[in-house]
């Protein structure tokens, strides 16, 4: 298994803000499962159905749904990009690398 390396923001900012404030932690878990998979690509998108995500992350489906609608909502997600059933493309913005 390969070692990934995340940006501290995630674990020291994004980490309290998604799971204390915003109290979604399953958020948090599908942002980090997507940046890992991104990182792991060495892209910016990541192909993943709403099921894949949940089956590797241990989530429903519903759950991840709405943790998808939560991260694109905070910016974390990019709205533009729609996954549909043919196409399950999503891409994981990075907003404090700006």
């Amino acid at each position: 298994m390969r070692t990934i390396t995340f940006d501290p923001y995630v674990l020291d900012v994004l980490m309290p803000d998604l799971v204390g404030h915003d109290k979604r932690p399953a958020a948090f878990v599908v942002y980090l499962f997507l940046l890992a998979a991104a990182t792991r690509g060495k892209r910016d998108t990541v192909e993943a159905s709403l099921q894949t995500i949940a089956i590797k992350t241990g989530l429903s489906k519903s759950t991840v749904q709405e943790a998808l609608r939560h991260l694109k909502r905070r910016g974390l997600i990019d709205p533009e990009l729609q996954a549909t059933t043919s196409s399950a493309v999503r891409r994981v913005l990075r907003p404090w690398l700006r």
